[in-house]
């Protein structure tokens, strides 16, 4: 991994001001502080036992994680544990001990209205999801969510879910369809409706966080929020997993910022944006499993990006070129002819708005096809998500990061 210090940096220069912590890395939490950038940081499941069988375990581990970094480093809640009841299910019923013991850490040092406590869990304990109106928790274990869902309501804290409209398609043999998976525009005879509501979606996100609302209303906690803390699609896959590839990673990433941010909410709880975290920042070249578990990243290890994020409407937000700034150019040495047939497209069919390139009009001077091509180009590449198939125009065109202007 790089040094903390340098995640710290390309944080900043990716103006990412939101992150969660797998555990409580003492590196990370000095390299974090007076950045600005808001921090979860977690306790390993392996510990959870410790902490929810024994108060001064608990309060102990406040001190030397939080306590020791607040408010330098500005922590901003607890995970605790992690998928526990799917994958650690002989440590649930502590769990909402462990909980209640690190929140009573943090009312003794004054802390509990800045940091909030909580347990990410995942979306498989919810069964029937569709239709969401219809959705409910596994009940075998309503003896742990019930007091859950009392101490989150009572501490004024949220429900922790992560989402992977990913596995919900590769699970579905064939009923869910890449698109809804992946937050394209469908029409609304593809779109799925909810039979007893008549609510349409047009994506498995929204629908899995509003199966999770009907879930807790299903057991009277109606006023919970519920926060994603993980959810993203890897780049890279086995030969059995077709379905990972970057163009799609992009895809659902790319839309689900877009979705997040426009702050359209879900059906259920329009205009009210759910706070999402994208699983992962870089990928984890040594994970076990099938390759796709090794390829969930935005970055490599060098913070290199493994595929610009098509953004062009969310201002800076993550563009995660790390250049910051690409650019469409006419090919040096490019045979004239093809360049101004490729023009001409760009000002014709391609919608470019060439009228500065007229006499008399700013762009106008160096008056020769080069020059004029290059503006056409790059206005149409940027207007088109810098896509790379977007600065081909038969290859008399070239990215670059030398602004042209």
């Amino acid at each position: 991994m790089p040094h903390p210090t340098q995640v710290v940096a390309l944080l900043k220069a990716q103006q990412i001001r939101h992150i969660r912590l797998y555990d409580a890395d003492r590196g990370m939490l000095v390299a974090l502080a007076n950045s600005g950038i808001r921090v979860m940081v977690s306790i390993p499941n392996e510990q959870l036992l410790g902490i929810g069988q024994s108060n001064s375990t608990a309060a102990n581990w406040v001190s030397r994680n939080i306590v020791a970094h607040y408010p330098a480093t500005n922590i901003t809640a607890i995970c605790v544990g992690s998928e526990v009841l799917t994958t650690l299910p002989n440590a649930a019923r502590i769990l909402v001990n462990a909980m209640k013991f690190i929140h009573s850490a943090l009312v003794a040092s004054n802390l509990d209205n800045q940091i909030k406590v909580s347990s990410p869990l995942a979306s498989s304990i919810i069964l029937d999801s569709f239709p969401p109106s219809q959705a409910f928790f596994n009940r075998s274990w309503n003896p742990v969510l019930v007091p859950m869902l009392n101490f989150l309501q009572s501490t004024g804290s949220y429900l922790m879910l992560n989402i992977y409209p990913y596995y919900d398609y590769m699970q579905s043999n064939g009923v869910i369809p890449l698109d809804y998976a992946l937050f394209k525009p469908l029409s609304p005879t593809k779109e799925a409706v909810d039979a007893n509501t008549l609510v349409h979606y047009s994506n498995v996100f929204d629908a899995m966080v509003d199966a999770t609302y009907f879930a807790m209303a299903f057991l009277n906690f109606t006023n919970i929020p519920v926060i994603v803390t993980e959810t993203g699609w890897p780049s890279k896959g086995d030969s059995n997993e077709p379905d990972a590839t970057m163009e799609n990673a992009n895809t659902y990433n790319s839309n689900l910022i877009r979705h997040v941010m426009n702050k359209t909410g879900t059906p259920k709880r329009p205009g009210i944006a759910v706070s999402t975290y994208i699983y992962e920042l870089y990928n984890e070249d040594l994970k076990p499993g099938p390759i796709s578990e090794k390829n969930w990243g935005l970055f490599d290890a060098n913070g290199d990006p493994i595929y610009i994020l098509r953004l062009t409407d969310s201002g800076s937000l993550l563009a995660n070129d790390t250049t910051n700034q690409t650019y469409c150019t006419a090919k040096e040495g490019a045979d004239p002819k093809m360049l101004q047939a490729a023009l001409d497209w760009a000002c014709g069919p391609g919608k470019v708005d060439c009228s500065p390139l007229l006499q008399g009009k700013p762009c106008y001077e160096p008056d020769n096809v080069i020059a004029h091509a290059t503006y056409a180009f790059d206005t149409y590449y940027h207007r088109m998500g810098k896509t790379s198939d977007a600065c081909d125009f038969n290859g008399v065109a070239d990215i670059t990061t030398t602004d042209p202007s």
